[in-house]
């Protein structure tokens, strides 16, 4: 089974273990990470994270993310950030407080970014938002009508390493997020499944968001989620380039500047525990 240690974290609820595997091949199978994935009889978490050597000089680590149905994915906001409090809590770069990062598609910035309410922060260039892979019509990326079953919505469609969706509710207490969410990971339009992100807009300022992460559910908090209704309700006109996005367990803050700009997201990130496999 090769790696036996891990350390629980989690960004807003959004939890994760993480495996060092610097010196030490990571072999696990999708079965092994779906056995401790489950909340009753395994570890539980939301996605597995997996440090890596860098893949080239101009980076310092490669970064990989399994979903808990043992699924590889592209990208996590939240465990983008747990990513770098692994790196600096365990000194593994001891001259950084900024680690360049090697994801499955691209490469991303970690930078410590102090402490608030005494929890470590960091931003994270996230890369530009893009709204190309689906459709080429701007009116189509921002509001591309989908039937759900008997809901009919409205969906900002937007990549940041990973797909999603965004749909905006006058209340996302009432949301159908299972139902919809669940849904679209069989619509043709997104062959490799879908984030769905319900976003409600509290001000220019400021929205309140709920998603369905592919391969997991809903879940307390996304990272890429946030960037992705961040941006398509930026691109709208509808917010402000800095925007809070408020989840279960607190907020993420977001800024994008528009077209041809990265976007960063800055947060928390906390260690639960440390542990030894038997």
């Amino acid at each position: 089974m090769g790696i036996q240690s891990f350390s629980k974290m989690h960004g807003l609820g959004n939890d994760f273990i993480v495996l060092n595997a610097l010196h030490e091949p990571f072999d696990w199978s999708a079965a092994h990470i779906r056995e401790l994935a489950d909340r009753y009889t395994g570890i539980g978490f939301d996605q597995l994270l997996v440090v890596e050597p860098p893949p080239s000089p101009d980076t310092d680590f490669a970064y990989r993310i399994f979903n808990a149905d043992g699924s590889e994915v592209e990208h996590c906001g939240n465990g983008a950030r747990c990513f770098g409090k692994y790196i600096r809590d365990h000194n593994l770069c001891p001259t950084k407080n900024q680690y360049r990062v090697a994801i499955k598609k691209g490469i991303i910035d970690i930078a410590y970014a102090g402490e608030k309410d005494g929890i470590d922060q960091f931003r994270v260039n996230m890369g530009e938002p893009d709204f190309t892979p689906f459709t080429t019509e701007q009116c189509d990326r921002l509001h591309q009508p989908i039937s759900v079953n008997e809901h009919n919505c409205s969906f900002g469609i937007v990549s940041m390493g990973n797909p999603h969706a965004v749909t905006a509710c006058h209340d996302i207490t009432n949301a159908a997020v299972t139902p919809i969410g669940s849904a679209l990971q069989k619509h043709p339009l997104f062959p490799a499944q879908v984030n769905v992100g319900f976003m409600q807009i509290i001000h220019r300022g400021a929205i309140a968001l709920r998603v369905f992460e592919r391969g997991v559910g809903e879940t307390q908090a996304c990272g890429t989620g946030a960037c992705a209704a961040a941006a398509v309700g930026i691109a709208r006109g509808d917010l402000d380039q800095s925007v809070a996005v408020k989840m279960h367990r607190g907020e993420l803050i977001i800024e994008w500047c528009g077209e041809g700009h990265d976007l960063f997201m800055t947060g928390p990130a906390e260690t639960v525990y440390h542990g030894t496999l038997a």
